[in-house]
């Protein structure tokens, strides 16, 4: 449990993170996925939620989606090690079911103890539930993406998640024009 007196350290965040009973996708999990990269990162990738592989070594984007935002960043002239990786909720829900407002809700909290230790020049939200969460909006991704929004005070940019984009490879090249305003 954190102490509520006193600001957390990224260690004690992720080790109460292991513990976490404040929605029900703990009880399903594997692992919770805090985040990875580098916690002096300029920019922050936020995806929805954690996808199968990282349920299972509990960091973010470990998979084949993880492997297309690998070329993505080197696109952008950038590696892993020069961004924070994280994501909205921090447990895997079920397949094929949206997130609810409370598992959101319990996770936002986190997320934003991430930003404010981070403090990050931008955020690319990966997803239509980070984007319209962080953004406050009701629009679709497709309405958002591409658009400066902010968050926070921090800059956002709203883009597909790779994911998606393996399932739609059409869209790559709107993620790209997106990533193009980034850098």
């Amino acid at each position: 449990v954190i102490d509520a007196c006193r600001p957390a350290t990224f260690e004690e965040l992720e080790a109460g993170l292991q513990d976490c009973l404040l929605c029900p996708l703990c009880e399903d999990r594997n692992k919770a996925v805090f985040g990875s990269g580098n916690r002096q990162a300029d920019i922050i990738l936020i995806a929805d939620a954690p996808e199968q592989e990282d349920d299972q070594t509990g960091l973010p984007f470990s998979g084949e989606a993880g492997q297309l935002l690998d070329r993505i960043l080197f696109a952008m002239k950038l590696k892993r090690q020069d961004v924070y990786l994280s994501t909205l909720v921090k447990c895997r829900p079920p397949v094929d079911r949206e997130l609810k407002i409370d598992e959101i809700s319990a996770c936002l909290q986190i997320l934003n103890l991430q930003l404010a230790a981070i403090r990050p020049r931008i955020i690319i939200t990966l997803g239509p539930f980070s984007a319209q969460t962080l953004l406050q909006s009701s629009d679709s991704l497709e309405q958002l993406r591409g658009h400066w929004g902010g968050y926070d005070g921090i800059a956002l940019m709203p883009t597909y998640h790779p994911e998606y984009l393996l399932q739609m490879p059409a869209a790559k090249r709107d993620v790209w024009e997106d990533m193009k305003q980034v850098i």
